[in-house]
């Protein structure tokens, strides 16, 4: 796989969009890139260097999701929505996991993804208590390795090896990656589910998933379809990226080291990097950068902030809180 020496997003490329506040002194700044696209693609806003390349880790699930259907996977809409979501292991994630491996008559000693704990806290208490250990149907990317599984059992490719670049499936990923982004994927890594992972930029990002929320093909509309009517099942129940699926219908994805995409069905979506990784600070950025752009109501984001954990504490009690500056 190629690489590219200087990386995502430099520091001098990077703009500062939002910052942690503690008894009005800033005690932390995040740092990095974003940009907004019209439906047709035009850039209605860009913060930083949105050129630059970037592995957007899990905000890629959509177009290997995407990929998935078009090779003939028609799963029903909780399974699709399974099958690009970063899930909790919580039992009831693991049930649709388990249903689409039954689909391909494998075992989930068959996924390639790495053995996890439950992301869901509760979900890995309850791992704990019943004296058991981490699993492969566990790791937040079990349902995507589930459906590429079943999509290699259907179209008559190897099992084994289908976390191959070179596989039928994979190179089917990247095809799609490139014609719905309207880049060429410039670097190639392996992600930390074990999947090959492409770098694009910001801007390629933003305008891959406003053409997959516009629902322009049927494949495309079943995806998002099943995503708004399932938004737990993307993520977990009450986290940032559930609630903005369900109380927003925005089709949204968060992927690690702090990168977020998010799309109106319009087609009006952002995309950004956080330098720094953490991602406590992406979703609000995101839905901050749509109300700028006019896509969202102002007033529906402020009632769903109020449910973000965004309160800075200091002895229990509130004494600050995080906050966009960009």
């Amino acid at each position: 796989m190629s690489s590219v020496a200087a990386g995502a997003v430099t520091i001098d490329g990077a703009v500062e969009l939002a910052v942690l506040e503690r008894s009005g002194f800033v005690e932390s700044r995040h740092v990095g890139a974003a940009v907004v696209v019209a439906p047709d693609g035009a850039i209605i806003d860009e913060l930083g260097d949105a050129g630059a390349p970037a592995f957007p880790r899990s905000s890629l699930k959509p177009f290997q999701a995407l990929a998935i259907r078009e090779a003939g996977v028609h799963l029903s809409p909780l399974q699709t929505a399974l099958s690009m979501a970063s899930h909790g292991g919580t039992s009831a994630h693991v049930e649709v996991v388990r249903e689409i491996l039954a689909l391909a008559s494998l075992e989930e000693s068959d996924l390639g993804c790495p053995a996890d704990w439950p992301g869901d806290r509760a979900a890995r208490d309850a791992v704990i208590r019943a004296d058991a250990g981490v699993q492969r149907v566990f790791m937040n990317c079990s349902g995507k390795h589930a459906a590429m599984l079943l999509a290699c059992v259907q179209q008559g490719w190897s099992t084994t090896d289908y976390l191959d670049p070179g596989h039928p499936l994979q190179l089917r990923v990247r095809e799609v990656i490139e014609r719905e982004t309207g880049e060429t994927i410039v670097a190639s890594g392996v992600d930390g589910c074990g999947a090959p992972v492409h770098a694009i930029s910001l801007r390629g990002l933003a305008r891959g998933v406003s053409r997959i929320a516009q629902r322009s093909t049927p494949d495309s509309e079943w995806l998002v379809d099943s995503v708004l009517a399932n938004g737990w099942a993307v993520d977990a129940p009450g986290e940032q990226n559930t609630l903005v699926i369900d109380e927003l219908q925005i089709f949204a994805k968060l992927g690690a080291e702090g990168v977020m995409v998010m799309s109106t069905l319009s087609g009006v979506a952002v995309a950004l990097k956080i330098l720094d990784g953490s991602l406590r600070a992406a979703a609000l950025v995101a839905l901050e950068l749509l109300v700028r752009a006019q896509a969202i109501d102002r007033r529906d984001v402020d009632t769903l902030l109020a449910r973000f954990d965004l309160t800075v504490l200091g002895g229990g009690k509130p004494v600050g809180a995080i906050r966009v500056t960009a």
